[in-house]
């Protein structure tokens, strides 16, 4: 099933996509939305019988996480390596605001206080209830779903700062999307799916889930062991090597095999 938040020029709704995808995730051009009532995430999924073709609304965010995003530093073996350092022993967690959040098609930001911004393509995991303590092999239910995500940061303050808080929170440092796929579990992305990121039409991160390093269910207990996780709350699982600058102007895509590209676009910030 794929969960979106979109808008057709009014509030903001939830729908579900239904339509043949193609094997990167690429819904048909004949896909339909069909609007749920409330939020899914607290009502659960309750169809109405209204449906809007996916080509008539604008997507969002999948989910504007309550509390958090929970975010894992060095997760691929060769990105440790090209940043130049080891290999953590345990998941390297940090934080990014809830407010750097932004959707498909919505500018990402490049803010005064930098002149190196980096993009940085990712799994997400989006938590579908309240949980805390949460044993590896349970992490599947409170798992919702799994969207695409760039962990935009601003490289030369994380060096510069020593701590990582405002090199990864500035807004529109954590696009999301286009949808979350629930019908997946950690297995699939064990097997291998490809993580692409694209910068203006080249390929620029080329990896696979194969290799991170500590895998989903992995992650969900070690942050779940350190704080509670909410409902809407989200987990960066790491980015392959590959990592480089964005400028003013560039398009960045960002592909995951099976859940779909979320495309941004760098602005600069008045």
């Amino acid at each position: 099933m794929r969960i979106a938040r979109f808008t057709t020029g009014d509030d903001p709704q939830f729908g579900v996509i239904t339509g043949d995808i193609d094997e990167l995730g690429q819904p048909a051009d004949d896909s339909l939305v069909t609007v749920l009532r409330g939020d899914p995430l607290y009502t659960g999924i309750e169809p109405t019988d209204q449906q809007v073709r996916l080509a008539d609304v604008r997507l969002l965010a999948p989910v504007i996480p309550r509390s958090k995003v929970v975010a894992i530093g060095k997760n691929y073996a060769a990105h440790a390596a090209e940043m130049g350092g080891d290999l953590p022993p345990e998941p390297l967690m940090f934080l990014k605001p809830n407010t750097s959040v932004v959707g498909p098609g919505d500018p990402v930001f490049y803010p005064r206080q930098t002149t190196e911004l980096h993009y940085e393509g990712e799994l997400a995991v989006v938590i579908g209830r309240i949980c805390r303590d949460v044993p590896a092999e349970q992490a599947t239910d409170v798992i919702l779903g799994y969207t695409v995500a760039n962990d935009v940061t601003a490289r030369d303050l994380q060096r510069s700062d020593g701590q990582w808080s405002r090199a990864k929170g500035f807004d529109s440092f954590c696009p999301l999307g286009p949808w979350i796929e629930t019908d997946l579990d950690p297995h699939d992305f064990a097997e291998g799916r490809a993580v692409q990121t694209h910068l203006n039409g080249d390929l620029v991160q080329d990896g696979s889930t194969r290799d991170l390093v500590f895998d989903i269910p992995t992650l969900v207990a070690h942050i779940s062991s350190v704080m509670t996780l909410l409902p809407g709350d989200v987990i960066l699982t790491g980015t392959p090597e590959g990592v480089g600058p964005m400028h003013v102007g560039d398009e960045v895509e960002v592909s995951i095999a099976g859940l779909g590209t979320l495309t941004n676009r760098v602005v600069a910030r008045d």
